[in-house]
């Protein structure tokens, strides 16, 4: 499984509106895949997004589900794959078709330390053609390590946006921190 629930610090679109910080939506995945996959891993599910955003500018606020898929490969330092899904909504009054697609190469280093770029596409179907994507280019640097006995895994990168809709930011900054259940 995959569970992200973001914290979103989203600035103003106008000079009348303020910064708002809180929760976005989170989105749950579960993927289903082979016991032995050989070389390349892979797994289908479905993605469900739940209404958890703190104000509308931070969440669509719609529950919502569709399809998800993932691959990837692990070769020596390497791990190198691809996640997708797409999520409608099937409640409320707000559309939500949301196309989601995050590539990642990480490259491995000593002392759990790995660099990485993992930028997450978008697609917004439900806008006009000239804001439906979002696509960031950029990378980072993350650490796997322990507290106690459990495996976390912390990350901070930046993305620049070669493609926004017209009120998008040009930059993405991420800081990720994933409790690890490995089996």
């Amino acid at each position: 499984t995959r569970t992200i629930l973001p914290a979103v610090s989203q600035p103003a679109f106008t000079p009348s509106q303020d910064r708002k910080n809180g929760l976005g939506d989170t989105l749950f995945t579960a993927f289903f895949s082979p016991k032995e996959s050989g070389q390349w891993i892979w797994g289908v599910g479905p993605a469900l997004l739940l209404p958890t955003s703190t104000d509308d500018r931070l969440g669509a606020g719609e529950w919502g589900a569709g399809p998800s898929a993932v691959v990837l490969t692990i070769r020596g330092p390497w791990v190198v794959g691809s996640l997708f899904n797409n999520v409608w909504s099937f409640t409320g009054d707000e559309q939500v078709n949301l196309f989601t697609w995050q590539y990642f190469v990480n490259y491995n280093l000593d002392d759990g330390w790995y660099l990485t770029s993992a930028p997450i596409i978008t697609a917004n179907w439900e806008a006009d053609s000239d804001n439906t994507w979002t696509v960031p280019f950029g990378g980072g640097v993350g650490k796997i390590f322990r507290i106690g006995k459990q495996p976390m895994n912390v990350s901070a990168a930046a993305y620049y946006n070669v493609a926004k809709p017209d009120f998008g930011a040009d930059w993405q900054m991420r800081f990720q921190v994933q409790f690890l259940f490995p089996k």
